[in-house]
């Protein structure tokens, strides 16, 4: 792709997501939603594979419906009440509407079957703009509603989101699928605790942008698509397969590490909450994550030669790793100490 046009898509992408993230007004939200939409879709095709353009047209139904439904429930709220204010969101059939149109654009169950199959035939670096900011103005408009929204009706999304994200990542060999039933389980995450305490939402989101930054970034330096080839990769960046193998445990959510810190303060809240059982409920259904996670690793830094894999071996790259990944992957992994910090600014 010719850099100027991808400036121009990645200046589109951040200016749609700072339009919908600063504005009070669902019109202009709904244009920086569109903008969004329309930016990312010549970077899910730019390869011309089969596979990408499938993605691209996916990408582009599912998100066009999403659309079309925020502004039907926009309108609809305007008619009933006379606000067009974000936070002013009160009707219930609008805030049903809602609900179920930022579902489908963040991919969440029972909207989530276009997200695995377009995180496949995206481009890594793509797919963690897919799996990162595409999803911060949905969550942002989450975030400004989220006090109309039905706590029910979320608290069963997210249920169903930890289970399936959990469930369906098991058995996949594609590592991006592997990723996008990941997302779609911390998506359950941040959604039970929306209606309880909406910073903690938000700092889940933050801190899963981190780790998840340094997974693809890893993967695209070390150039790969499969278990499979996982497998080899140790022999080109073995610091880099080091590092992946605490991010991915950062990213399940195991106690030294930072991906230990949302999780324990979402399950703090909703025991304060009283509600204990969906605590317990989300957390059985996290460890079905912590499987796939901990095959990922075992992949990336312990299986050791002799294996059954006919890839070749791949030569030891000397080229050093990129500061963002450094910095992506120390953040990842060493927050955890400084959680009183971060409880004080929430």
């Amino acid at each position: 792709m010719n850099p100027q046009a991808k400036l121009v898509f990645i200046f589109s992408l951040l200016l749609g997501t700072t339009t919908t993230i600063t504005s009070n007004h669902w019109i202009m939200a709904w244009a920086g939603l569109e903008i969004n939409t329309l930016s990312i879709l010549p970077l899910i095709s730019k390869s011309h594979h089969p596979r990408a353009i499938e993605a691209a047209t996916k990408y582009f139904l599912t998100q066009a419906t999403a659309s079309a439904l925020v502004l039907f429930s926009s309108m609809t709220n305007a008619w009933h009440t006379g606000q067009w204010d974000i936070t002013q969101m009160t009707h219930p059939t609008s805030c049903l509407i809602l609900t179920s149109a930022i579902a489908m654009k963040l991919g969440m169950v029972p909207f989530h079957f276009w997200f695995p199959e377009v995180l496949q035939g995206s481009p890594l670096t793509t797919g963690l703009l897919l799996s990162t900011i595409m999803k911060l103005p949905p969550i942002t408009l989450l975030f400004m509603t989220h006090h109309s929204l039905n706590p029910t009706l979320l608290t069963c999304m997210a249920i169903m989101s930890a289970a399936l994200g959990g469930w369906m990542g098991l058995n996949q060999t594609q590592v991006r699928k592997v990723l996008a039933f990941s997302s779609i389980s911390h998506l359950g995450w941040m959604t039970i605790i929306l209606s309880f305490n909406p910073k903690l939402t938000l700092l889940n989101f933050y801190l899963y942008t981190l780790m998840t930054l340094s997974i693809f970034l890893t993967l695209n330096t070390i150039k790969v698509l499969k278990l499979s080839t996982l497998i080899t990769s140790w022999t080109k960046a073995p610091s880099l397969s080091a590092m992946l193998l605490l991010t991915l445990l950062s990213l399940a959510g195991l106690p030294p590490l930072t991906g230990f810190l949302p999780k324990w303060l979402i399950i703090q809240e909703l025991t304060k909450q009283n509600m204990a059982p969906m605590a317990t409920v989300i957390s059985l259904f996290s460890l079905l994550g912590l499987y796939f996670y901990l095959r990922l690793a075992y992949c990336a830094t312990i299986t050791l030669p002799p294996h059954t894999t006919n890839h070749m071996k791949q030569w030891h790259s000397h080229k050093p790793a990129s500061t963002l990944i450094a910095i992506s992957a120390i953040a990842s992994t060493m927050l955890l100490p400084i959680s009183p910090m971060i409880s004080a600014i929430l």
